[in-house]
């Protein structure tokens, strides 16, 4: 089986029109500029955030924006697994995630302890995982699977 390209990046670059801005949100992005650091926002943000955002999109989409951005400071407006995932594809970088009670109930769903044990009393055992899945899953993983939505 040939492995292909992924997909385009499926994402939304911030708008550079003049919108209205708060002073909280003109105060984001003038420290955007100052540490020079990058955004990245999910989809699920509320509308002030995305404002500000440098890039809106799903998790793989933003895990994928992650991995080619030049900026020293990446901050992940999302929830920990999409944080964890650019400190992956970054490690020299610095990864902030504001909101640490952000978690996803998808990852919560499959704790590492859990999946580990399972696969100790079931050595044959191949692991998929997903984007949506904690650093340790990813690590007890030994194929991961992208799926794009149409």
């Amino acid at each position: 089986m040939a492995i292909s390209a992924p997909p385009p990046l499926q994402i939304f670059r911030r708008s550079e029109k003049d919108d209205q801005l708060s002073a909280e949100q003109e105060e984001i992005v003038r420290l955007k500029k100052e540490k020079n650091a990058v955004l990245l926002c999910h989809n699920y943000q509320v509308d002030p955030i995305q404002q500000v955002a440098d890039y809106v999109g799903d998790s793989l989409g933003l895990a994928r924006q992650a991995a080619k951005t030049d900026a020293e400071i990446i901050v992940f407006c999302g929830v920990h697994f999409m944080a964890e995932t650019a400190k992956i594809l970054n490690p020299s970088k610095t990864v902030l995630l504001p909101d640490l009670d952000a978690g996803c109930s998808l990852s919560d769903s499959c704790p590492a302890d859990q999946l580990a044990k399972y696969r100790e009393e079931n050595p044959d055992l191949y692991v998929v995982a997903y984007v949506n899945c904690s650093a340790a899953v990813k690590g007890l993983a030994m194929l991961f699977a992208q799926v794009e939505m149409p």
